[in-house]
């Protein structure tokens, strides 16, 4: 079982970072900051009759090494109620492999775990992010099987959270014994 963890925050060693790297510690993990990357944003050529054009950016090397995982783990800070603007344009951009039945096919073997933290009441206000990230993969026929809502709004309030420590720990724990 292989591991891929996208850190989706804009800092590094953010609340979601840390509560990630509880649930992979000591799995076979791959962790990829988006930051680190260029992604443009989408431009929807899908109903042109060239379809979609080349974007000279990083985001074909990151879907190929999403591809060669079982599990995708999402680790994102709320932003304005939502995922940061390079996690959006990261999903977005899956619109240019979506008429690539092998990508849907390699993308419906997957399994989805998402790590989410925020302030200003996360386990209520962001309820609404880990239902997007639910219709999100239910459209792309990726199996979601599990969350995590940390509060953490400052650096490194969320060690302070002990109901999502205690969940990252159980989360690592099963993910173990799967091997």
């Amino acid at each position: 079982m292989s591991i891929l963890a996208l850190y989706c925050s804009t800092r590094r060693k953010g609340n979601s970072d840390l509560l990630a790297d509880i649930v992979v510690e000591g799995l076979d993990c791959t962790k990829i900051h988006l930051i680190d990357h260029h992604i443009e944003p989408i431009r929807d050529f899908r109903h042109d009759p060239e379809g979609f054009k080349p974007v000279h950016d990083d985001h074909s090397k990151l879907v190929r090494e999403m591809l060669k995982h079982e599990i995708l783990l999402f680790a994102t800070p709320i932003y304005w109620y939502g995922m940061p603007g390079i996690l959006k344009n990261f999903i977005d951009r899956w619109s240019t492999y979506y008429s690539d039945m092998i990508f849907k096919d390699r993308m419906s073997e997957k399994e989805a775990i998402v790590v989410v933290t925020g302030g200003d009441d996360p386990q209520i206000k962001g309820f609404p992010l880990i239902q997007q990230f639910y219709w999100i993969f239910e459209f792309m026929g990726i199996e979601f099987t599990n969350y995590i809502i940390g509060n953490g709004n400052n650096p490194g309030d969320i060690l302070r959270d002990l109901n999502a420590l205690s969940k990252a720990e159980q989360l690592n724990h099963k993910l173990r014994m799967r091997g």
